[in-house]
């Protein structure tokens, strides 16, 4: 039973406070400095966990799964209508180094945690290879092996509840180390020195406000921007359902034809790739539509809202602490290794970041970081990256849940 104060079913109240937190959010980055060095992205996402845990809001609702099926497609196009073409695939294929790199310090922290508290946790073997596959690719492949382990459901729920608690905290300390001098001493940082130079501090203004400062837009504008996006979401998922239909996968059929079916049956990676051609085709049209990146941010802070939601952490203490120890440990080393492995390898800090994002969290959330801290050139490679990981999760999930399997 629900005991909240708003039920999980009071869609036009629960919409109502994810589109007002974020534009508090928004407003709160763009006025104060304070607010600006946090950022918007972490207050939208600090509120929600404080709504949720305060039992103002339900940690479940139609709602949540309305932005991730709606919200989140339509944010995309709208956000790549202005990227540098060209630097995307440049910075793509530099990116998936680091980013399989990054995949490798998920595996190790995962046999690590798996060792640590295998004898104090049941159904380890299973809950690893659901995690190691979830945080090299997304919740696609942790809801794949969790049916392929068949895991009890008081465990997925568990687990589900400490893993959102988790992402959460991590996507806050990610947004976090660039403001850092530490790592702004030790790693190139070229995407934050850019925002930093078009949005310096002037006149008493915030680098957010400076950043986003008011542009011309019209009626027009606003048509074809929500339009075209709209028209691009409509094709790419019509493209990617009709391939993932005739495209063979499962554990029966070969790698190749999983290696086709994961990469063209993926609605996120054709709509990324529909959007490149498009961009490519009519480079003009697309020069002339103002304000898209603006309505694309703004869709992108309602996610921030909304992954905040599920970290519920009275269910942490109740049910599942020693879980919540054990994806911890996971995503520390992850963090450790991509880290360590990118300065020996000269990577800018940015590139670190937001592959351990797209690790841990999955392209979408890596792609809301860039967005939130304007490093827009980020935005279409780590989407490209990213979803590479959702291809390989289910090969290093089942590969580990397996072993596991044979030390218990």
């Amino acid at each position: 039973m629900e005991n909240t104060l708003i039920k999980s079913d009071d869609f036009i109240t629960l919409w109502g406070i994810i589109v007002v937190w974020a534009a508090v959010s928004i407003y709160l980055e763009q006025r104060f400095t304070w607010a600006s060095k946090v950022s918007g992205a972490i207050i939208a996402l600090v509120g929600a966990i404080i709504l949720s845990n305060t039992g103002i809001i339900p940690t479940d609702s139609p709602v949540y799964d309305s932005i991730w099926a709606f919200i989140i497609p339509l944010a995309i196009p709208l956000l790549l209508f202005h990227v540098n073409f060209k630097k995307i695939w440049q910075e793509s294929g530099r990116m998936l180094i680091i980013f399989l790199i990054s995949s490798i310090g998920t595996v190790a922290g995962t046999i690590i945690s798996f060792f640590l508290l295998k004898d104090h946790i049941p159904y380890l073997d299973k809950i690893g290879g659901m995690m190691s596959a979830s945080y090299v690719g997304g919740g696609v492949n942790f809801a794949a092996m969790a049916g392929k382990f068949e895991t009890p459901g008081e465990m997925v729920s568990a687990t589900i509840v400490a893993d959102n608690l988790m992402m959460a905290l991590y996507f806050v300390v990610l947004m976090i180390i660039p403001t850092m001098a530490f790592f702004r001493k030790r790693y190139s940082t070229p995407h934050v020195l850019e925002v930093e130079k078009q949005s310096g501090e002037q006149d008493g203004k915030t680098l957010a406000e400076n950043f986003w400062s008011r542009k011309d837009i019209s009626l027009k504008d606003m048509a074809l921007s929500i339009g075209t996006a709209f028209f691009l979401v409509i094709i790419a998922f019509k493209v990617a359902a009709f391939l993932d239909g005739i495209i063979p996968s499962g554990e029966d059929v070969s790698f190749f034809f999983n290696l086709l079916n994961g990469l063209f049956g993926d609605k996120y990676l054709i709509l990324t790739t529909i959007t490149f051609i498009a961009l490519a085709l009519f480079p003009k049209y697309f020069e002339g539509i103002n304000g898209s990146q603006e309505m694309g941010t703004l869709l992108i802070y309602l996610f921030f809202v909304v992954i905040g939601v599920p970290a519920s952490i009275p269910l942490i203490i109740q049910n599942a602490p020693l879980l919540l120890v054990f994806v911890a440990i996971i995503v520390i080393v992850n963090m450790l290794v991509s880290l360590t492995a990118g300065k020996l390898l000269k990577y800018d800090l940015e590139d670190i970041l937001l592959v351990s994002n797209a690790n841990i969290g999955g392209p979408t959330t890596a792609a809301a970081m860039a967005i939130a801290k304007g490093w827009k050139n980020l935005i279409g490679p780590i989407l490209v990256v990213g979803t590479i990981g959702y291809i390989i999760g289910n090969y290093i999930g089942t590969t580990l849940g397996l072993w596991f399997a044979t030390l218990l």
